[in-house]
């Protein structure tokens, strides 16, 4: 019945011990899986999108249930590695923060080139146009995000259905990444895919939000300016989720995001969230902080809810013998 909180805990463990594999991620073999895929269900309406969605994340869940069904069998030491096997696969908020502070220190050193040649692996903008104050902007957006979509979202869903819900969550995310942008050859076909991740990320952002409030203080950050710019500013932003997110970051660090963003496929003018001064780069470091700080917390909680909720099942079980 502890199961499920220690695959949790073992799971985050492992992501921050070896972050993601740098070769053959089983994201990336899902993602490789989900082109091959798209060759033959790609056609430019929403149907054909809603079915090529629904097959990949049935596919997902049904491997899923069926590795902790077969843990199950075993005992609870081999569904708690099910569970952290796959809470190992989906979170990614190591690797973000590695990533994040690599960004820092190369243009602290002056490196722009080097910081846009990292950029993509942090998000899908242009970096050829992006300057010093572009690319530490778009960095820290994108720690803010994946905050919540790379870390939170994975325990969220992992504390609440095991190894399928941060499969299928994961599974999301990633195809919501590849098919989801409006893009003249995704505006239709992917939408089935955004407006899933939209779905399952509702709750893990909110989550993301309160969490950045509790541990603003600990980046000399202010919970009561991060609260502010969530109320005030976060239903301006494109996405229902991210706006949580990145609003409560710019909150919380005295800081200005939003504004031109330019993608491969066009430029978007995102609204202002928050109402502080431009982020410089050691905001970017600040920020690096508040998402580990978020993502240990959020992991010790999931924890202790999924190890508190086998505790009341089985009391109950106990009681009707």
């Amino acid at each position: 019945m502890f199961a499920l909180g220690i695959g949790i805990a073992a799971g985050v463990v492992a992501d921050v011990v070896f972050g993601d594999p740098r070769r053959g991620h089983p994201v990336a073999v899902f993602g490789s899986g989900a082109a091959a895929l798209e060759r033959h269900t790609y056609s430019d309406d929403r149907r054909a999108g809603v079915l090529h969605t629904t097959a990949l994340l049935t596919a997902v869940g049904v491997a899923g249930a069926a590795a902790q069904r077969a843990g199950r069998r075993h005992g609870t030491a081999a569904e708690a590695v099910c569970v952290a096997a796959a809470t190992f696969v989906a979170a990614g908020g190591t690797t973000l923060c590695r990533t994040g502070e690599r960004m820092a220190e190369l243009l602290r050193r002056g490196d722009v080139e080097g910081a846009r040649r990292l950029l993509p692996s942090l998000c899908g903008r242009d970096p050829s146009v992006l300057d010093t104050p572009g690319l530490t902007r778009a960095a820290l957006e994108s720690i803010a995000e994946n905050t919540s979509d790379a870390q939170i979202g994975p325990l969220v869903w992992a504390a609440v259905g095991g190894a399928p819900a941060v499969l299928v969550y994961r599974a999301a995310n990633t195809l919501d990444a590849m098919i989801g942008s409006r893009s003249p050859r995704y505006a239709r076909f992917g939408w089935a895919a955004a407006r899933f991740d939209d779905l399952v990320n509702l709750v893990p952002a909110r989550i993301t939000g309160l969490l950045v409030m509790a541990c603003a203080p600990l980046v000399g950050g202010s919970p009561a300016r991060a609260w502010r710019a969530w109320r005030r500013d976060a239903a301006r932003h494109p996405s229902p989720n991210a706006g949580v997110a990145e609003a409560s970051f710019a909150g919380a660090l005295g800081i200005r995001l939003g504004g031109p963003t330019q993608y491969a496929h066009e430029l978007e003018i995102r609204p202002t969230l928050g109402d502080g001064r431009v982020p410089e780069v050691d905001d970017l470091v600040r920020a690096v902080r508040l998402s580990r700080a978020v993502q240990a917390l959020a992991a010790g909680l999931a924890t202790v809810v999924a190890v508190s909720v086998a505790c009341r099942s089985g009391r109950r079980v106990s009681a009707r013998w």
